[in-house]
């Protein structure tokens, strides 16, 4: 196993217990102690792990990008329900647009039965899931592939997204707020899910149930400015109460 392999094998362990023992990795992994060590100071630079006695905690901060490769691991049944709700709004023949979060990975897979889709996106793994779809139209934004993510920034990609019109644009974010709205940590992914919200009739926000009350680096928009929160539990009544308010249609599991 390469050691960018255990490391990130070691993040997702973090993502799912909020803290790693050295022993145990050590044990799990079949390297020494002093490996798993120099795993978490490389973690720690990073700024996803703390350092402590004997093994290490997450780091909580919400501006932190994980590597893709480790996003698409994490909470997957929370994912699915948020991605078999979603495929439940699409239609034969809708046209939408998908940013490039993990989440949208999901609803790609749970609408390959559908007929006569048009997608737009800036994922590459959506591009590469969906690659064996016949009588869709897919389309990519191009751009400059942001390191870690599978995905297609800047100027470019924005450019190419703000011509078309779409039924429904499917996005994520690192934090929802009844404040400050939903935002991201990363500048980059912001502008581009900004500019998919504004192309859009049916603006839907793809988000578990963790980030409720998080605000991240850089606001992607207000409540208003979306039609429908996708999320795998039902939000407090407080939560129910605003997004009501803002003209926002909440979708949930029923058990």
């Amino acid at each position: 196993m390469l050691a960018i392999e255990r490391r990130n094998l070691i993040l997702e362990k973090l993502q799912e217990d909020k803290k790693v023992v050295v022993s145990e990795l050590s044990q799990a992994y079949e390297v020494s102690e002093e490996t798993i060590r120099r795993d978490l100071e490389k973690l720690e630079k990073d700024g996803y792990a703390i350092k402590t006695y004997g093994g290490a905690v997450i780091n909580e901060n919400n501006n932190m990008d994980l590597p893709f490769v480790v996003r698409k691991n994490t909470n997957v049944p929370g994912k699915q329900k948020i991605a078999e709700l979603i495929a439940d709004t699409i239609k034969d023949g809708d046209q939408i647009m998908l940013d490039a979060s993990s989440t949208a990975v999901f609803v790609a897979k749970n609408i390959k039965n559908k007929k006569n889709i048009t997608v737009i996106t800036n994922s590459i793994e959506i591009l590469i899931e969906l690659s064996d779809v016949a009588g869709w139209k897919i389309l990519s934004t191009g751009g400059t592939m942001k390191e870690g993510s599978l995905a297609l920034v800047g100027h470019q990609a924005q450019k190419m997204l703000a011509t078309f019109h779409v039924d429904k644009a499917i996005v994520s974010c690192k934090g929802i707020d009844m404040i400050k709205g939903f935002s991201d940590s990363s500048e980059s992914f912001a502008e581009l899910k900004k500019t998919m919200l504004r192309c859009a009739f049916q603006k839907i926000l793809a988000i578990d149930s963790s980030k409720f009350d998080k605000i991240a680096f850089i606001q992607i928009g207000e409540l208003q400015d979306i039609s429908m929160v996708v999320t795998d539990k039902k939000p407090d009544d407080k939560w129910m109460q605003v997004l009501s308010g803002a003209g926002v249609t909440c979708l949930y599991p029923e058990s």
